[in-house]
């Protein structure tokens, strides 16, 4: 059941060069097309480098929120790593908050130099089920990979999101924000990742 709030907070995290970004624009827009009012907050972190990057999205029937969300005040945080994922869950999440990562690890720098260790993906799960309502996990990343298309995991992920059907919007409605935002020979691919993520949490 979607979630009823109003306004509707969300967040989408993970580090650059995931298409965190483009994901948020295209949640927003999608609402307000929709008729609704959305406002996004970004924080780039150093994400050309693959550091930290998330986007809150608010999103209103009433009025425009401003984009700094309260900690601890989301509904919904979609991860598109899941270290990031946990992350955000310890600050942005309650108990009535709902999770959907991505369980494909991005190494940080600090891993790849032998000055920090990665947590094994099943801590990881534990923690964000123990800290949300309702968490969903898939490898968005390996869906993308079997395309022969790793920069199309956002939007498995966003697919995965239509398949848990926590948010008010449709496959078209993010079909429709497919055709606004990319070329027409990038279309087929990319519907069929969206298809690939909703049927990964059916």
């Amino acid at each position: 059941m979607a979630i009823s709030a109003d306004p509707l907070n969300l967040i989408i995290c993970g580090v650059g060069g995931q298409g965190n970004i483009l994901l948020s624009g295209m949640v927003g827009s999608a609402y307000i097309k929709k008729g609704g009012f959305a406002t996004i907050g970004e924080t780039f972190g150093a994400a050309q480098r693959g550091g930290a990057v998330f986007s809150s999205v608010r999103v209103s029937q009433k009025r425009e929120y401003g984009p700094l969300m309260p900690e601890g005040r989301a509904h919904l945080i979609i991860g598109l790593e899941p270290l990031e994922t946990l992350r955000m869950v310890q600050k942005y999440a309650n108990p009535d908050t709902v999770c959907i990562s991505n369980t494909y690890p991005v190494v940080p720098a600090g891993v790849a130099a032998n000055r920090d260790v990665y947590p094994e993906l099943d801590e990881l799960k534990d923690a964000i089920t123990t800290l949300t309502r309702k968490s969903w996990f898939l490898d968005a990343t390996g869906i993308a990979l079997e395309l022969g298309a790793p920069i199309a995991m956002n939007i498995v992920m966003i697919g995965a999101v239509l398949g848990t059907e926590q948010l008010t919007l449709t496959v078209d409605d993010i079909q429709a924000q497919l055709q606004a935002s990319l070329p027409p020979d990038r279309l087929e691919l990319n519907y069929d990742a969206l298809s690939r993520g909703m049927k990964a949490v059916a």
